[in-house]
């Protein structure tokens, strides 16, 4: 064999696996990080997600902000039953209860008494959502009354 012959069958066997290497190494170079268009695909996603969880969030936090205002009525409700056995009255105010509006409760209800002497005596405890809480129950207001009934009806 010719050595012009014998170099061109060298060169076709080794010559490929080598060019094709560099062209593989060029590629690994070039696909280091990502892209601009695989950042704002993944914003978009995180967007997306973000539409969906956040107000599921803001509900969920209203139902806890309301959960803390009926179990607030309902402290107040007991304690005027035990006032009514000791004074033969509902009081008007929470002071003369000795409550005070638990700090989860201040900055999204405020509380009200509504106390009557009859007879026969009675009274309607009211917590009237304020600030965010108020798009809650579409602003109605939570009551809870000396026979123990409560509304607005669903919302307890």
């Amino acid at each position: 064999m010719c050595r012009t012959t014998q170099e061109s069958v060298t060169n076709r066997f080794f010559a490929a696996p080598h060019a094709g290497a560099r062209l593989a190494t060029s590629r690994a170079r070039a696909s280091k990080g990502f892209s601009l268009i695989d950042i704002m695909i993944a914003i978009a996603i995180v967007g997306i997600l973000a539409s969906i969880a956040w107000p599921a969030y803001q509900s969920a936090v209203r139902k806890s902000n309301r959960a803390a205002a009926e179990a607030h009525l309902s402290d107040i409700a007991q304690r005027q039953q035990q006032y009514l056995l000791d004074q033969r009255s509902f009081a008007s105010n929470l002071t003369t209860l000795g409550l005070v509006t638990p700090a989860t409760v201040v900055p999204f209800y405020t509380i009200a008494i509504a106390a009557s002497a009859g007879p026969p005596p009675s009274f309607t405890a009211t917590a009237t959502p304020i600030g965010s809480q108020a798009a809650d129950l579409s602003g109605q207001a939570l009551t809870i009354t000396n026979t123990g009934a409560k509304g607005p009806s669903g919302a307890w």
